[in-house]
C-alpha cells in the first residue's frame, strides 16, 4: 500500500501513517477486499495521505487535485444513526427499506460507541471504541461480543482493529480515494490472524461489507448541512466537526460549478 501526501500550501508532510506491527511480521496475512464508489459532499483537503490500491497491495501511485470526504469519517461521531441503520441483524440486508421487516426481527445488533480525538502529539488522529453484542430472541449471546478500535489517522485513513475471544484479531484498512468532485472510492482490505480458518475473516469482511452499504445508500441520498441543528445527543457530531477542521486551510481550494449557457 502506497501513501501520497498532498498539501494545498505546499507544506512538507507533519505526521506519517504507523505501521501495523503484526502485519509486518507477516502474523496477520491478506484475507480480502471491498471497493465502493460513494456520492457525497466534500471539501478539498489541508492534508491528505491517499491510498492506491491493485490487488493486496498497491503498486501504481496517484496524484492531482485530492479532495476528502467528511462525511465517511464523520459517521463515527453519528452515535445515533447506528439504532436505525446498523441495529437490524446483517440478513436483513443492505436496502433501508427492508431491513427493519418482522421477518428477521428476531435477530439485533447493538452498539455502545465513544468516540474522541487524541492529544498531542497524534492530534491529527481520533478514535471510536466499540463494543458489539448480539441479541438473539431478545437475549444477549456473550460468545458473538467483539470489541473494535477504529483509529482514524488524518483525513482518509482509518484502522479497525477488533478482537473477538476465540475468532481471533485481525485489522481491516479503510481508505478514500477521490476520484473526481462527488465521487469517492472506499476501500476496505483485511488482514487477520494466519492460524485462524479463512471463512472467518471472509465473513467478517462480507458482515462489515453489509453495514457499510447501509451507510452509502443514506450519503447518496443526503445532503450535507454545514451548520446542523443538534440536540445535546449529537455533541459527539459538532466535536468531530471541529477536531476535522485543522485538515483544512485558507488555500484549500473550493469545488464550484456555474452552467455558462443554457444549451443542453
Amino acid at each position: 500500500m502506497i501513501f501520497v501526501w498532498f498539501h494545498c500550501d505546499g507544506v512538507e508532510p507533519t505526521w506519517s501513517v504507523p505501521e501495523q506491527p503484526e502485519i509486518t511480521a507477516k502474523e496477520w496475512v491478506y484475507r480480502g477486499r471491498t471497493e465502493h464508489f460513494v456520492n457525497a459532499h466534500i471539501e478539498v483537503g489541508y492534508t491528505l495521505a491517499v491510498t492506491c490500491t491493485r490487488d493486496s497491495c498497491a503498486q501504481c501511485v496517484m496524484g492531482g487535485l485530492l479532495c476528502v470526504l467528511q462525511e465517511i469519517p464523520e459517521n463515527a461521531a453519528d452515535i445515533a444513526h447506528l439504532t436505525f441503520l446498523h441495529e437490524p441483524g446483517i440478513i436483513t440486508g443492505t436496502d433501508l427499506r427492508y431491513t427493519k421487516s418482522r421477518l428477521w426481527d428476531f435477530v439485533k445488533h447493538t452498539w455502545k460507541v465513544q468516540w474522541m480525538p487524541e492529544p498531542p502529539p497524534n492530534k491529527h488522529c481520533s478514535q471510536m471504541l466499540l463494543v458489539h453484542q448480539l441479541l438473539l430472541f431478545g437475549k444477549h449471546v456473550p460468545l458473538l461480543d467483539f470489541n473494535v478500535v477504529a483509529r482514524q489517522v488524518g483525513p482518509g485513513i482509518v484502522f479497525l482493529t477488533f478482537k473477538h475471544n476465540f475468532l481471533g484479531t485481525g485489522v481491516i484498512l479503510q481508505s478514500v480515494t477521490p476520484v473526481e468532485p462527488l465521487l469517492q472510492k472506499v476501500t476496505h482490505i483485511i488482514y487477520y490472524q494466519r492460524n485462524i480458518p479463512t471463512l472467518i475473516p471472509k465473513f467478517m469482511l462480507k458482515a462489515e461489507c453489509i453495514q457499510f452499504e447501509r451507510d452509502v445508500m443514506v450519503w447518496n441520498n443526503k445532503k450535507y448541512v454545514s451548520k446542523p441543528l443538534l440536540v445535546k445527543e449529537d455533541a459527539a457530531i459538532q466535536k468531530h466537526r471541529r477536531w476535522y477542521s485543522q485538515f483544512y486551510s485558507e488555500n484549500s481550494p473550493q469545488f464550484s460549478y456555474q452552467q455558462e449557457s443554457l444549451d443542453w
